[in-house]
């Protein structure tokens, strides 16, 4: 659908909406683009009332249903939405409006992503925050070309966290855990940390330049052998040759050590590792999800975006290990007791 500009107190906005909901498992209906009608821009002087949106890749009900029980206890301190999706211009825009009708003028956006730079292009061009729409955006599970998007409608202020989780204290904490719970001994053990991967070269680098904390605080921890690598799951050319190397490591690690742990370095789930991984030994844990410090790093983010322009929150006050200092750049446009793992499974 081409861009349409129309005039807003006057401003020039972009406005649209997609019917279309994505998520990592099942068929995805077909999308329809249409006009949706404009929202009021708030006034500059009107006093900030925060909320968080929080973006996720989205899935089945199970992995959908971890991500909302991490944001869950946010609700009781301030307005969180949630937009499954890999940016999906959707349910954004629902999340934008639901914060919006909770009385939201200022949102900080919180991407549950391993990588920043996971649909970082079209998520600024939605969220109004750069004028060049992307290439190409996954609409659902349908690639469109980004002339077909236009900005989603807000009045709120939005600021964009730009971090994902991958390379934060609190992931490396987690796996720590997950490698303590799996039941096998650190010095007979040899552990794989295994992420999706990025499609760009350099992307990818740093997807494993971010995995190295985890796989220090397991060297530390007494861990005989650790390796990080990436699949390069929806890249073909570059998946082929990844499995090779992922199976080689699994199998080495297995001739010289009693255990071998594979852990994923995703968000949530075991992904495709299991059928690559056929035909080998080793024990599979969770990833990053269900876990505690997931809800910490989200309320981390989204203070330190909000303190970063001087708004305290519900979150907490603004001090430097509470977010005082944003740890990233802001993009902002202006005006439970810890779940049970679970149960361990040795694939062969």
């Amino acid at each position: 659908m081409p861009n349409r500009l129309r005039a807003s107190f006057g401003a020039l906005g972009l406005i649209w909406m997609l019917s279309g909901c994505a998520s990592a498992g099942g068929a995805q209906p077909a999308v329809e683009l249409t006009s949706r009608p404009e929202r009021t821009e708030a006034a500059p002087d009107s006093e900030p009332r925060p909320g968080i949106l929080v973006m996720a890749h989205g899935g089945g009900a199970e992995w959908n249903g971890r991500v909302e029980d991490a944001v869950r206890p946010l609700r009781d301190r301030i307005p969180v939405s949630l937009a499954l999706g890999m940016a999906n211009p959707e349910t954004m825009q629902a999340a934008l409006d639901a914060l919006a009708d909770e009385g939201v003028n200022t949102v900080a956006v919180v991407r549950l992503f391993v990588s920043g730079a996971s649909f970082l292009h079209s998520t600024e061009y939605l969220l109004g925050l750069r004028p060049d729409p992307p290439e190409r955006a996954m609409v659902g599970h349908r690639m469109v070309s980004g002339t077909e998007l236009d900005p989603l409608a807000t009045g709120s202020r939005i600021l964009l966290e730009m971090e994902g989780l991958g390379g934060s204290g609190e992931a490396a904490r987690i796996l720590v855990d997950r490698a303590a719970t799996a039941g096998v001994t650190p010095a007979e053990s040899g552990v794989l940390l295994l992420a999706h991967g990025m499609g760009d070269e350099g992307e990818d680098r740093r997807v494993i330049r971010s995995m190295e904390d985890a796989a220090l605080a397991l060297r530390d921890g007494g861990y005989a052998e650790v390796h990080v690598g990436t699949l390069r799951e929806d890249w073909a050319s570059a998946r082929e040759e990844a499995e090779e190397r992922m199976k080689a490591l699994v199998a080495g690690m297995g001739e010289r050590h009693r255990h071998v742990l594979v852990i994923p370095y995703r968000v949530s789930g075991f992904g495709p590792y299991a059928d690559v991984l056929e035909g080998l030994e080793y024990v599979a844990t969770e990833g990053f999800l269900p876990h505690p410090l997931i809800t910490d790093w989200i309320a981390a983010k989204a203070a330190a975006r909000f303190c970063a322009t001087g708004l305290v929150s519900a979150l907490g006050p603004c001090t430097p290990a509470a977010g005082g200092r944003a740890p990233s750049p802001v993009r902002a446009r202006p005006g439970n007791p810890e779940p049970a793992p679970r149960q361990l499974s040795t694939r062969r």
